[in-house]
């Protein structure tokens, strides 16, 4: 069951949710170092880990979860985040780049068809972060943060998971090594903390993430066709289809 979205945004706001956001975000980072016009899809409750990307990408949105609520995001300027069901998100077929899942994976009632939906969605050459609780963490057994909530995953439960649902796992990292608190000392210290932990404690990181590349192969099969509800603006989905159309035009010559 997904966090309500007015916890998982005074969370972001208070004191340890803007550390956890600038540890992620930093891994998050030396995974994508550069995605200069590429198109980024935030999935979940990724919008705190969004914006280093709106400078280089061709485009950044986002959806959030209708049974988790959804929050205006930028606060400046045009709306990016489209409320959906993320078992049928409003996106063409093989028109996005990367694909970021925060606050996702561990709450969905529907990981297989959330999953299939971000296969489909997602490029030929495209990748995907899942960022998800670690299960050995002390992150995931304090409900005082939003990584408290749902199922967490070990490194390995994660693995299956992607492989399972036709991701090839590249490459992997992990985060807040700092206990879930608010102390000053720890937050102040959260840096040479996180450098400590990633080289000695991995075992017990607050989450794992994973970057995965879409696999393709023969007999895969066909998705189910189905009408996508209209979540993008009528300006925004055209856009998105041209794009798609031009990629597959690009292909073929």
């Amino acid at each position: 069951m997904y966090s309500d979205v007015l916890d998982l945004r005074e969370f972001y706001q208070g004191s340890l949710g803007q550390v956890v956001r600038r540890l992620i975000r930093r891994r998050i980072r030396q995974l994508w170092p550069d995605v200069t016009g590429m198109r980024v899809l935030g999935l979940g409750y990724a919008t705190p880990y969004l914006r280093p990307f709106r400078e280089e990408a061709e485009r950044v949105v986002a959806v959030m979860p209708a049974s988790q609520g959804v929050t205006f995001w930028p606060p400046e300027g045009p709306g990016l985040v489209a409320l959906g069901e993320e078992s049928e998100l409003p996106f063409p077929d093989m028109s996005i780049d990367r694909v970021l899942l925060v606050h996702g994976l561990e709450c969905t009632e529907e990981l297989r068809p959330m999953m299939r939906e971000v296969w489909r969605v997602l490029a030929g050459g495209g990748r995907l972060i899942v960022v998800a609780p670690n299960r050995r963490g002390i992150w995931a057994r304090s409900d005082r943060t939003p990584f408290g909530h749902g199922s967490p995953f070990s490194p390995s439960q994660l693995k299956r998971t992607l492989r399972a649902n036709l991701f090839v796992p590249e490459r992997e990292a992990c985060a807040l090594f700092i206990p879930p608190t608010s102390s000053r000392f720890f937050l102040a210290s959260a840096g040479p903390i996180e450098e400590v932990g990633e080289r000695w404690f991995k075992a017990i990181a607050g989450v794992n993430m994973i970057e995965a590349s879409k696999q393709i192969y023969a007999n895969a099969g066909k998705a189910k066709a189905r009408k996508r509800s209209g979540l993008l603006s009528p300006s925004a989905q055209p856009a998105f289809g041209r794009l798609a159309a031009e990629r597959g035009e690009g292909k073929e010559g």
